[in-house]
Order: structure tokens, then sequence, then C-alpha cells
């Protein structure tokens, strides 16, 4: 087993930065002093983003891959965090949870992600889950003078925990048939009924982090108790981690079963499709609709496993990288609201925003627009791939299910970009002045319509995955 620790400069980037945040925060005062710490944080994500592309072979023996598959998720994920980071700093001044750790948190989350996409072994895999999910239970509960926070810490924990407990079993079933927890040995493993189960109870322990249905339970619930930044942090990095880890179990790792588990992928992606969509239009509360909504995408994503064909592999990756950045988006509006002293929530709460913040109004419309897959934009782009990959891969049924759904989801999209151009404005909330995050928004939305008008440099990006596939 080699000990050279060069494939993992990029992840040890951010740990350091990790630590200088959480201990440099036990000796540093004052807010502006305090600034320290999301500059850090993106500089070192930066720094890892360059490191991806140069950090060389595996790393201890077959635990851990450095090939195009995980560079591409760990690129994604590092641009998820350096984003997350500007749109918290204002928040978080603003309702004195100006903390070093929650930017320690924030990174540690982040490697957990970058771990899962690129683990070769489902123990290895499993720690790397934990890593990504501890720092989110904290992230949820992180108003601590809120019993919504707190709440909902409790809950993501306790389902969480459960979640993690069917994955580990599920791994030990895959042991008990393979003789060992390596991918590349599960790769050789033959059809058996112990072998699928331990393989589907895997696939509800990532299904549940990225709340795909019937494991979605516990999305609204936190995401309408968390902080608005960290919400939007969980809702992307959770899908980039769990996501990548199923394109590297299934479709790059066990493609001779593929009889087995695309059934069980596709009825997943149907129904939270279906639910996810459905569920959102009944939503007056924005961060609700939208963390319905982040179950309708986990539903389009897992199109992508489903096709178990390269097109489906990178059209995956590119929706995620596209998710990310009108995902984070949505959400960042969000802290530019106030109601009354705590977060202005309710779709309501929109009215009148065109004409006290024309560049938030437009951003958000774009982002609706994005994510209900209209053109000029990226989700547009993303969309047509995944169905498309759909469609190659024979599931016609899937591919039409996901255009049903898309119109649907029209209705509460745009429903919630129209608010945001009526007037007059509702009593009580203001619209704050955020630099960071108007930052992060700027790049989300420039990523949002580059993409959807540009979109030829990162599909070839993405389709450098589907070499590992051959």
């Amino acid at each position: 087993m080699s000990l050279d620790l060069r494939p993992l400069f990029p992840e040890l980037a951010v740990v350091a930065a990790s630590l200088v945040a959480l201990v440099g925060d036990v000796f540093v005062r004052g807010p502006r002093a305090r600034m320290a710490w999301p500059v850090a944080g993106v500089v070192a994500v930066s720094v890892a983003g360059v490191l991806v592309w140069r950090a060389g072979d595996a790393a201890f023996g077959s635990l851990y891959a450095r090939d195009a598959l995980g560079n591409a998720l760990q690129a994604v994920a590092l641009a998820v965090a350096a984003v997350g980071l500007l749109l918290a700093r204002d928040y978080l001044v603003r309702t004195g949870l100006d903390r070093g750790e929650y930017y320690a948190l924030v990174l540690l989350s982040t490697v957990g992600a970058m771990l899962m996409v690129a683990s070769q072994d489902l123990l290895f895999l499993f720690v790397a889950l934990e890593t990504l999910s501890l720092p989110l239970y904290v992230l949820a509960g992180f108003a601590r003078d809120s019993h919504r926070s707190q709440e909902a810490s409790l809950k993501y924990f306790l389902l969480g925990s459960f979640a993690s407990a069917l994955l580990l079993y599920g791994v030990a079933l895959v042991y008990g048939v393979a003789g060992s927890t390596a991918l590349s040995r599960l790769a050789e493993a033959d059809a058996s009924f112990p072998l699928l189960v331990g393989l589907g109870l895997v696939v509800v322990g990532l299904g549940f982090k990225a709340a795909v249905v019937p494991f979605h339970a516990w999305a609204p619930d936190v995401y309408e108790g968390a902080p608005v930044p960290a919400v939007a942090f969980m809702s992307v990095v959770a899908k980039v981690g769990a996501v990548g880890a199923l394109l590297r179990i299934l479709p790059a790792t066990v493609p001779h079963l593929l009889s087995a588990w695309q059934p069980l992928l596709a009825a997943l992606s149907a129904a939270t499709m279906l639910v996810g969509n459905l569920a959102a239009l009944r939503q007056t509360n924005l961060k609700r609709m939208l963390a319905y909504s982040s179950v309708a995408h986990a539903g389009y994503l897992l199109i992508g496993v489903a096709a178990g064909s390269d097109a489906g592999v990178w059209s995956a990756v590119y929706y995620l990288a596209v998710y990310g950045a009108m995902k984070l988006g949505a959400f960042g509006v969000l802290t530019f609201l106030e109601r009354a002293g705590v977060e202005a929530d309710e779709v309501e709460d929109l009215r009148g925003l065109a004409d006290r913040s024309p560049a938030a109004a437009a951003a958000f419309a774009v982002f609706m627009a994005s994510l209900t897959g209209l053109p000029p934009t990226a989700g547009f782009v993303g969309k047509f791939y995944l169905f498309t990959a759909a469609l190659e891969a024979g599931l016609l049924w899937l591919a039409l299910v996901a255009v049903a759904t898309s119109v649907v989801s029209v209705a509460y999209y745009l429903r919630a970009a129209y608010t945001a151009y009526l007037g007059p404005a509702r009593a009580g909330v203001r619209v704050l002045r955020a630099p960071w995050a108007g930052v992060g928004l700027g790049l989300s939305a420039g990523a949002t319509l580059l993409f959807g008008v540009l979109p030829g440099p990162l599909t070839s990006w993405a389709q450098r995955v589907a070499a590992l596939l051959r």
C-alpha cells in the first residue's frame, strides 16, 4: 500500500484551512479580524481546485482513486464550498453567528464529499460519508438560539444515523459475498440475492443523503429550520457526494448487473420526480418549496445513474455542476431578505424585490427558469442531456415522466419568480446590503447563464469522465 500523500494534497489543503479557522477563532476577536476565515476558506478551496488536476495516481493502494470522475466531482464540490462561504459571510455577521467553526464545518464537509466521490472501497466510503454528514448535522443546528434550528439538527442527525446504519449493513452483506469491500472485487462478483440486497441497502444509505423518495422526509423540516446559508450548502454538497458515489458503485463498477439494479434506480427516479414536484406545488414557505425542489432534482440526477451508460454518467456530472449554481443562487437570494429580525422565507416575502433590488430579482428569475429547465439557461441543457441519456438507454417511460414533471414545476418556480416582480413590498420585509453574498450570487447567476448559452466547454469537461467506463 502506497503511503505517498501527494494525491491527497487537495483534501489536505482544505483540512488545513478548516483547522486554521477552528483554532484561530479562539485567539482572534472582532468581526474585522474574523474576515480572515472566509477569505482563507475561499483561497484554500481555490488552491485545492488547482491541485485536483495535478494530484497524481491513486492513494492508499486500492482505497482511493484519482481519476477523471473523481477529479470532476471534486472540482464541483470545491466550487460549491467557495460560493457557499461567500453567501454565508454577511448572514453570519448580521445574525451574530460569525464564528470560525462555521467555516471549519463547511470545509470539513467538503472534504467528506471529495473523499466519497473518489472512494474505491465501501468501508472507505462509509468513513467519507460520515465526514460529510457530521458537519452538516451541526450546521443545521448552528443557530443555537432558534428552536427550529435545533429541531432540524436533531431530526437530521437521528434519521441520518439510521441511514448510515443501513448502508453499513449493506456493506457487510457485500463483504460476505465478495470477500472484500474493495470495488475491484465487487466488479468480479456474480449476481446473487445477498449481493443485490447489500447493494440495495447501500443505495438506500446514499439515497437518504441525496433526498431520494422515500428517504426524503427529513428534507423539508431540516431545510426550513436550518440557517439559510447552511441550507444552500447542504442542499448541493450532499448530492455531489451521494450521486458521485452511486455513479462510481453502479455504472462504473457493476455494469454487468445492470439488469438487476437499473429497474430499481429508474423507479426511484420516477417516484422522486413525481413526489418532489407535486409536493412543491402546495408550499407557501420558500425554503420548503426549494426543499421539495431539491428532492425533485435528485430524481433528475438519478436518470443519469439509471441509464448506466457513458452518456448517463457524464450528463449527471454536468447536471450536478449546473444544479449547484442554480440552487446556491436560489437560496442565496434569501440571505438578502429579513422580516422582523428573522429570515424572510415565505414566497410572499419576495413581493417588491424587483423595485428594491433589481439585480437580486433578475438573478432569482434566472435561477427559477433554470430549475424549471427553460432555455437559454444551464438547467435546460442539463435536462436535455439527461433525457437524451434515458432515451438512448431505452428508458422512454422515464424520460416521459421527467418531461411531464418538468412541466408541472413551471407552476411553482415561475410563481415565485413572478411574485418578486409584484408590488408593493410586504410589510416588515427589508432587503439588506450583503456584498459578500452579492459576489456569490453573481458567480452563480453568471454560471447559470454562461453554461446555458455556451455549454460546450462544460460539456467537454464532463465527458472526460466517460473514459472511466471504457
